[in-house]
């Protein structure tokens, strides 16, 4: 009876706790590499130009161009490769429905041998098989997760991780230039407000992931620092060559 009882409070347990991350792409992705990017790339590009001792509004203007350049670029390259993705997956799919229309007992017999492979019973596989050949959506289901490793019921939207990537960019891109829109009238604001927002994206990231959020953090902290001061130094010297 006590193992009953057990094995009864670790289903309830499992069946309660049992949940998973989104881990398709459809908008995480994007999302996060989209924020990484503007943050990034604008703090970059801004210190860039900083180094070559510009004017404040040179700076600011370089730092709106580069987000409304990269926000669109980043939307339009999402939205082409999802999409693209999408139509390869769905003309995959295609082929398995016209297979599974001309031949069903040839596919039948390639998914019990599936079963089989994965240590089935030869009998119970190709009685699983049998049954599940049964509804041809439910066929083509089944053939599409075991040959292809897609879900034809859950593909990525090209417009979903084109808006996430865009508005997940303008929003990195974005606090860079902030504090000059604040009236700030030297660069070093600029630096820590995105600084402080890339280790806080690190951090949040770090939530869908398997990392500690210090990790995380650092991480995305040091790579974007050091875009910044690279660009900053070859502005500089760039500054200093063309003057």
């Amino acid at each position: 009876m006590s193992i009953i009882e057990t094995d009864a409070v670790l289903h309830e347990a499992h069946r309660d706790n049992h949940t998973h991350r989104d881990v398709n792409g459809g908008w995480l992705r994007p999302a996060v590499f989209g924020a990484m990017d503007g943050l990034v790339s604008n703090l970059a590009l801004m210190t860039g130009v900083a180094g070559g001792a510009v004017s404040q509004q040179t700076i600011v203007i370089t730092g709106l161009a580069g987000l409304a350049a990269g926000a669109f670029s980043m939307a339009a390259g999402e939205y082409t490769s999802v999409a693209s993705q999408r139509e390869l997956v769905e003309a995959e799919l295609a082929v398995e429905r016209r297979e599974l229309r001309k031949h069903p007992k040839d596919e039948m017999r390639e998914l019990a041998a599936l079963y089989e492979s994965r240590g089935v019973e030869p009998a119970l596989a190709q009685e699983v098989a049998r049954q599940l050949s049964r509804d041809p959506e439910q066929a083509l289901e089944i053939h599409a997760r075991e040959e292809l490793g897609i879900d034809p019921g859950d593909l990525p939207s090209p417009l979903v991780a084109a808006l996430s990537s865009f508005g997940a960019f303008a929003l990195g891109a974005l606090l860079p230039v902030l504090p000059y829109l604040l009236g700030a009238t030297v660069m070093w604001p600029a630096v820590l407000l995105a600084l402080a927002g890339l280790f806080g994206c690190g951090a949040v990231v770090a939530r869908v992931t398997a990392r500690t959020w210090w990790f995380s953090g650092l991480r995305q902290l040091v790579l974007g620092g050091a875009a910044a001061a690279i660009t900053y130094g070859l502005g500089s010297l760039f500054g200093v060559a063309v003057g």
